[in-house]
């Protein structure tokens, strides 16, 4: 298998019909074999519906369901990844606020060797269409603050859910990661860094997207004690 997509989902019954219809086509005229696995992870509205219907007509479709509760964005595409068999992985977010014609300014850095290749809008030269709120930016701006200080300093953006992977390389992080939130990027790119893997911080189009599933009054402070518990896990050798 070229390539594996990874598309998380969570309530996405409004949008996950039409992004799966575009990477379909985006795929099918881009590589000679590639899969799309949407890890539906506890969906209360029609997500699992839509998607099963979707595969009767996309043969490179695949859906992997969790009932609910939702666990965590970090447990679906650990759940994607380690079901793939793709020598490149994906992961792009269901709302497509990274274009997937993106993976064309990542591909050249893996072609060269990179192990992997991530989507920055923080770089200077990144084309940011639409901006997030002001509320959002400053929280991410804080964030980033964090994950400086605790584990990556090398890194501008690491929440970009656009991330083009080495099939091996993306399938041994995720076995051990231990991040099942929205932490998982962090966790995984320290991960990588630490395990002596490339990464290449890459400028990409990108434009926020309505209907975010990050509650501003709840997740930032778990994503918050899920930096201190990567920084711990590192320390107390969890990491096999």
């Amino acid at each position: 298998m070229d390539i594996s997509v990874i598309v998380p989902a969570f309530d996405e019954a409004s949008r996950i019909s039409s992004a799966l219809e575009r990477i379909n086509t985006y795929f099918s005229n881009s590589f000679k074999t590639y899969e799309i696995i949407v890890v539906d992870d506890g969906s209360t509205d029609d997500t699992r519906a839509i998607v099963e219907n979707l595969a009767e007509s996309i043969g490179s479709l695949r859906l992997i369901h969790n009932s609910p509760p939702n666990v965590g964005k970090g447990h679906a595409i650990k759940q994607g990844i380690l079901s793939s068999s793709g020598d490149l992985v994906l992961v792009s977010d269901a709302d497509l606020s990274t274009p997937l014609s993106e993976i064309e300014k990542l591909m050249p850095f893996i072609q060269r060797g990179c192990d992997i290749a991530i989507g920055s809008r923080k770089l200077s030269s990144s084309d940011i269409q639409v901006r997030q709120p002001w509320y959002r930016e400053g929280m991410g701006k804080i964030f980033n603050v964090i994950v400086r200080l605790l584990l990556i300093r090398s890194i501008a953006d690491t929440q970009c859910g656009f991330k083009l992977f080495k099939g091996e390389i993306a399938r041994k992080l995720f076995m051990i990661s231990r991040i099942t939130g929205f932490s998982f990027d962090v966790e995984i790119l320290f991960l990588a860094e630490r395990k002596g893997y490339t990464i290449e911080e890459v400028p990409v189009r990108w434009f926020h997207a309505p209907d975010s599933k990050v509650r501003l009054l709840r997740d930032p402070f778990f994503m918050l004690i899920d930096l201190i518990k990567i920084r711990l896990f590192w320390l107390l050798n969890r990491y096999h």
